[in-house]
């Protein structure tokens, strides 16, 4: 049984969205994750992993796979 969630779906989506756009500014990239996160009572490491799939999943951050192709890998090994 999977672990719960220690924050909510709508924080998540709230403080990547607003780390993304303001990491997008080069000027004030250094440090705005740690802000973000203190503001909304969020672990700094976790927001930092959150925005770095979301860049991922944008393209803006060179990954490994998105989570559509990760789902795709794992479609295919169970077949």
């Amino acid at each position: 049984m999977a672990a719960p969630r220690k924050y909510p779906d709508e924080l998540c989506e709230r403080a990547t969205g607003l780390a993304v756009e303001a990491c997008k500014d080069p000027a004030g990239r250094a440090g705005v994750i740690k802000w973000i996160a203190d503001q909304l009572d969020v672990h700094p490491e976790a927001l930092r992993g959150w925005v770095k799939r979301a860049e991922t999943e944008e393209g803006i951050f060179p990954g490994t796979t998105t989570s559509t192709d990760a789902a795709r890998i794992a479609e295919l090994e169970r077949e």
